[in-house]
């Protein structure tokens, strides 16, 4: 594995990358800011940009002994100032009836636990060159809903590296049970490689090991797909600019409700995520260096053309499923070798694919669609209604005609009803999804056919792409 990696990585060397890029994109006193994270978290907060809330600070013993302890809440974060690599880090999941903090490792602390690794922070056991430091105390973020199965109670971040106002890479990082709840790939952690064009993670990387799978939980980890990635992009650039850092790596995390919040802004960031993305950075800092990029908007889109799109083909080989869009032509097969081309909407809020009733008879289904017309179905049943009904007649219509399929209750604007569902091919993306398809009246919408989840698991679907 180490072998595939020296093949296909090009690596930048720290001296060099120090030399040709930072040491002349990167002003001492910028790069001092970026390393004092209170002053970076004011500077970022006062810009409006989003970070973790602040709820408190111990800068030196008399602040330890006066400390208001009580007043913190049941969960929080306690982290040195000028820490680096994850050390000194104590997340603290929640508080027991007995008045005891819970860490994420379900090991309880008292007051006298938080002082001792306080006074450690203070005497800069965590900090570069055993610097005194101060001890910080922030809100701890939620994890968003699509990195729960693949996090192990800490929260993920997502490091952008930017130089020239360009992002030119990026990585995700999982918190694992093995490196204790920290988001550090170096402690046993997962780094994921990302498009920039799409917010979709390609590579997997544990230590220097590539991984296709959570090895905890035997997850895929190609063809996720990053919520509010320009959003993320767009952070990454404003808070180099607001350091006034010509090369840096911005970390954020994507809380449950706030969204994308900066954890911190790095000048001297990492080459580990050159190994999660199997690509070296330097030639990607050399495409970059020198343009003029006046604005945001225009550097996320210099990103994406640059150093983006080019992996579809390989993230579809290695999670055997196809990237489609929100919208997407398809190619419905009914009865006869009738067929019809249309629209489709991809609906993940939807369980079931439906199917125009209008353009069903015209697939062939007419005569199923009449017989079951002929039972005059009121559109305002009560759930116990329908599901009486629905015993009733299922056996009673499926034997009647064989492209009635089976039954199923429908919430409508007036209560719940009942639908029939017919068999039917329909091709998508150059694959062919055999699928029993709900009918309703679709002729006052948008698209005539909605594909639900449960057709959808050969499929990512990535919002940006259009059809």
């Amino acid at each position: 594995m180490l072998e595939i990696l020296k093949n296909r990585q090009k690596v930048l060397g720290i001296n060099a990358r120090n030399l040709r890029f930072i040491r002349p994109a990167n002003k001492k006193s910028a790069s001092r800011i970026a390393l004092d994270k209170l002053k970076s978290k004011n500077k970022l907060e006062e810009e409006g940009l989003p970070v973790a809330k602040l709820f408190g600070v111990i800068k030196n013993r008399k602040e330890l002994l006066s400390f208001p302890w009580n007043n913190l809440p049941d969960s929080f974060v306690l982290k040195p100032n000028f820490g680096f690599g994850g050390e000194g880090v104590m997340i603290i999941f929640g508080k027991k009836k007995n008045g005891h903090w819970i860490t994420t490792n379900n090991h309880e602390l008292t007051i006298m636990d938080f002082m001792m690794h306080a006074s450690n922070i203070l005497d800069g056991n965590f900090s570069l060159n055993n610097i005194s430091d101060i001890a910080i105390f922030e809100e701890r973020l939620t994890v968003a809903s699509l990195f729960k199965p693949l996090t192990h109670k800490g929260v993920p971040d997502i490091r952008v590296i930017v130089y020239n106002n360009v992002p030119v890479m990026a990585m995700v990082r999982l918190p694992t049970k093995s490196s204790g709840s920290k988001a550090n790939i170096h402690q046993g952690g997962i780094g994921l490689g990302i498009d920039l064009a799409t917010g979709i993670t390609t590579h997997g990387v544990t230590g220097n090991k590539l991984i296709s799978q959570h090895p905890e939980s035997n997850i895929p980890l190609a063809g996720i797909k990053i919520p509010d990635w320009d959003e993320m992009l767009r952070i990454a650039i404003q808070a180099t600019n607001v350091i006034k850092l010509g090369f840096c790596g911005v970390d954020i995390a994507l809380d449950k409700k706030k969204g994308p919040v900066i954890l911190e802004i790095n000048s001297h960031p990492g080459l580990g995520i050159q190994i999660a993305n199997l690509t070296g950075l330097r030639e990607r800092l050399e495409r970059v260096k020198g343009l003029d990029i006046k604005t945001v908007e225009r550097g996320i889109k210099v990103a994406k053309q640059l150093f983006g799109g080019e992996i579809e083909a390989e993230i579809e080989e290695k999670s055997g499923r196809h990237i489609v869009g929100l919208h997407e032509n398809v190619t419905l097969y009914g009865k006869e070798e009738k067929q019809a081309e249309v629209t489709a909407k991809i609906d993940t809020g939807a369980d079931l694919t439906s199917v125009d009733i209008n353009l069903a008879k015209k697939l062939g289904f007419e005569e199923a669609i009449a017989l079951f017309e002929k039972e005059n179905i009121p559109d305002n049943l009560s759930s116990e209604e329908a599901l009486k009904l629905k015993k009733e007649l299922q056996q009673k219509l499926t034997k009647a005609h064989p492209d009635i399929k089976d039954l199923t209750v429908i919430r409508s604007s007036h209560g719940r009803t009942l639908r029939i569902k017919i068999p039917i091919d329909i091709k998508l993306n150059n694959e062919v999804i055999s699928t029993q398809a709900t009918l309703t009246d679709r002729s006052h919408l948008k698209f005539p056919v909605i594909i639900g989840k449960k057709n959808l698991k050969k499929f990512l679907i990535d919002p940006t792409k259009k059809k």
